[in-house]
């Protein structure tokens, strides 16, 4: 009854949010994050700890949905003369910011003061690497579709996130991987670190099976778009948490899922509309604001220089890289000077991956010092990322509001 009662009170209270969030001009992303911090432990007190330690079937839940969709932006028929630059510019970006973030921590672990002993140096600087890769593809999206843009560059924007979070995903599977051989008893193991290759083959292929699966079922219920969305969300969770029990990595699995769905059936994007017409602002309001709920105040009043210093160089890393890999890949000047500036916001895959390693054993000390300053950082990048990202697509001559009419079918953006 008390949990029933605590998500009544998440779903009045947040429709309240989103119409204020309108009325000032925020995303709602930031709004049910405020919401969560406002209703939570920290501050009135309304939603309990009980309640948010057992809520991880609305986490997994969610983050399932929020992969797939970041995945059904690589359509082919989109990407198929500039992927390479995608490949190329998505490589770089992610990996200049793991360089970056991961650096600057292991060399300004002393002036942080995050409390850890020198033996959790490196394992807290590679954590934080691998989650700083990761970009929000639900703002970015927001944003497109608030402005009305379209055109090469957004489509390559938006490619280079679902990329961009597809390589974060990978590095982040073998830093949790290379951490926990750090920190054992055994040391540090190549045969642990390999085994990861067959945890991500095993989990694309878990993905791809589970894309096709969903596919066939669809046949069946012809011009039925509500039957088809019930079955293809069985097929996402189904993906999700069969990966999850089989040790592999149902992030990666389901992202994989929604890219294969959305270039193997001609039909994904009728389904996708469903869940964006219903479904999705319900997700979005459950895991931002029970993702807030974790954020400790007290930390937070501790700890601004942690926060100054990942966005900082997060930022940097981000801007260097997609300079770097645009001059390799012959890329045009507008996405060498701005892409990178319109990849700030951070939020859902970073947070997911954070409160994943609540789960992992031998994190337990470091995983709520990790969500916190995640969530914290999520704070300031979908605050100001929305700015960023909407001046590079203005600046990009392709948010022509008064002459684009959107199309209902379309499932081109």
């Amino acid at each position: 009854m008390q949990t029933l009662f605590s998500i009544g009170i998440i779903f009045v209270l947040g429709a309240f949010m989103k119409w204020v969030s309108s009325k000032l001009r925020l995303l709602n992303v930031v709004g049910y994050l405020l919401l969560g911090f406002i209703i939570g432990p920290e501050v009135l007190g309304l939603i309990d700890h009980h309640f948010i330690e057992n809520t991880q079937i609305i986490t997994e839940l969610s983050l399932s949905l929020i992969a797939v969709l970041v995945g059904a932006n690589l359509k082919y028929h989109i990407i198929k003369k500039v992927w390479k630059q995608i490949a190329v510019v998505s490589f770089f970006e992610t990996l200049f910011t793991f360089i970056f973030i991961s650096s600057s921590f292991y060399l300004l672990f002393h002036f942080l003061g995050l409390g850890f002993a020198e033996e959790k140096r490196l394992p807290l600087a590679l954590l934080f690497g691998g989650l700083a890769s990761a970009t929000a593809p639900a703002t970015i999206l927001a944003v497109v579709h608030e402005l009305k843009a379209k055109g090469n560059f957004s489509s390559f924007l938006l490619s280079v996130v679902a990329a961009d979070n597809a390589i974060a995903l990978i590095i982040f599977s073998f830093i949790v991987t290379a951490t926990s051989s750090i920190m054992g008893t055994n040391g540090f193991s190549f045969s642990s670190m390999f085994s990861v290759f067959w945890i991500i083959i095993l989990s694309i292929l878990l993905g791809a099976a589970g894309a096709i699966i969903s596919e066939l079922i669809d046949r069946i219920f012809i011009n039925q778009p509500t039957m088809k969305t019930t079955s293809t969300l069985g097929m996402i969770f189904i993906v999700y948490s069969l990966s999850e029990q089989w040790g592999l990595e149902p992030l990666f699995s389901s992202l994989v899922m929604g890219v294969v769905m959305a270039n193997l059936s001609h039909e994904f994007c009728l389904v996708k509309k469903e869940f964006d017409n219903h479904l999705k602002d319900i997700i979005f309001l459950l895991f931002f604001t029970l993702s807030a709920m974790h954020l400790n105040v007290n930390f937070l009043l501790t700890m601004p220089l942690v926060i100054m210093v990942y966005v900082f160089f997060r930022i940097l890393g981000k801007i260097t890289g997609v300079w770097v890999g645009a001059k390799m890949s012959g890329a045009n000047q507008h996405i060498q000077n701005y892409l990178g500036l319109a990849l700030f916001p951070q939020a859902g895959i970073a947070i997911g991956l954070a409160l994943s390693l609540e789960h992992e054993t031998g994190f337990e000390l470091m995983a709520p010092i990790i969500l916190n300053i995640i969530i914290a950082t999520t704070l300031v990048h979908e605050l100001l990322g929305p700015l960023f990202t909407t001046y590079v697509l203005k600046k990009s001559g392709e948010c022509n509001q008064d002459e684009y009419k959107e199309k209902e079918d379309s499932c081109t953006l």
